[in-house]
């Protein structure tokens, strides 16, 4: 019973480590007197014992790490990055689980070639850039460390899923500069603008002020050309009058003369009338009388003889 005892221990020992759990998210590498063999699958898997050793396991879930570094740019600034790198085992195929398992000595030799990697990449793509353009550069550094590191990646069987720089920096006194210059730059942009609204002011009140000229000329033009229409009415009118009082008076058989007598004495009454003074002149004498009425008659012989023809 004894020796069937022990027989039964050491295979219940051998089956217990021949058990091998591999956590999810897991592959685990096996070698055979440290050739790599084959990988287990998460879940329970079984090994020959003695003959069968796991190697490593391996994640192939998503991992990150944090970057500082610095760079030198083609006009010899300094610039100083801060950037999270997030990375993964490219698929769980058994050629890309054995570079991952046998590409490196250990996880830290592999951080360390891909951090170097990464920081050479953005070094070489900086030093052909001025100090002026980085920061406008983001997503371009990225793009070419990406394109720089893919297939070089693989190789190694992992794969860069993103790369984001979350901090761009420069030395203190480029910090300053680069303020005094953003400063300089908003003053120049104020005045500007301060100088065109002035520029657009100025500009509407000359419109006002030409539009108001042209409307006050316009109007003047307008009221003198009814002021000489009101003339010319007037005239018209006085015309047409002492016409129809010459026919009126050669129907009568009247002396012209009588007509003009009128229109002296009517003269006489609106001057007393409308006029501001009190006292008006006049030289009575016959000889200034019938000179007066001489100077009417030859105003009168132009239209006496028209309206005898109508």
């Amino acid at each position: 019973m004894i020796p069937l005892i022990i027989i039964l221990a050491i295979l219940f020992l051998l089956l217990l480590i021949s058990i091998v759990t591999v956590q999810q998210g897991n592959v685990a590498v096996i070698t055979v007197f440290g050739k790599f063999k084959r990988i287990m699958r998460p879940g329970l898997n079984f090994r020959i014992p003695i003959v069968e050793n796991v190697f490593k396991k391996i994640s192939y879930q998503n991992r990150s790490t944090e970057l500082k570094f610095q760079a030198i740019t083609q006009d010899q600034a300094n610039v100083y990055f801060s950037a999270m790198l997030l990375y993964a085992v490219l698929n769980q195929e058994t050629g890309t689980i054995e570079n991952v398992a046998f590409k490196f000595m250990d996880e830290r030799n592999f951080m360390q070639a891909l951090i170097r990697s990464i920081e050479g990449a953005v070094r070489a793509f900086v030093a052909t850039k001025k100090q002026s353009e980085i920061l406008q550069l983001r997503t371009e550094i990225i793009l070419h460390v990406k394109e720089q590191l893919d297939m070089q990646l693989e190789g190694w069987g992992y794969h860069l899923l993103d790369l984001q720089i979350n901090d761009i920096t420069f030395d203190e006194v480029i910090v300053k500069s680069m303020a005094q210059v953003v400063a300089s730059n908003n003053l120049k942009a104020a005045a500007e603008n301060e100088g065109q609204a002035l520029l657009i002011t100025k500009t509407k009140a000359a419109e006002a002020e030409g539009n108001a000229i042209k409307i006050s000329a316009e109007a003047e033009r307008q009221a003198a050309q009814m002021r000489g229409q009101g003339v010319a009415l007037f005239r018209e009118e006085v015309a047409r009058g002492i016409a129809m009082a010459a026919k009126e008076v050669e129907n009568a058989n009247l002396d012209a003369s009588f007509i003009l007598f009128s229109m002296w004495t009517d003269a006489i009454k609106h001057f007393a009338e409308t006029g501001k003074g009190n006292t008006i002149f006049l030289d009575g004498s016959s000889e200034n009388f019938q000179r007066t009425l001489q100077q009417m008659m030859s105003t009168m012989q132009g239209v006496y003889p028209k309206n005898k023809a109508q």
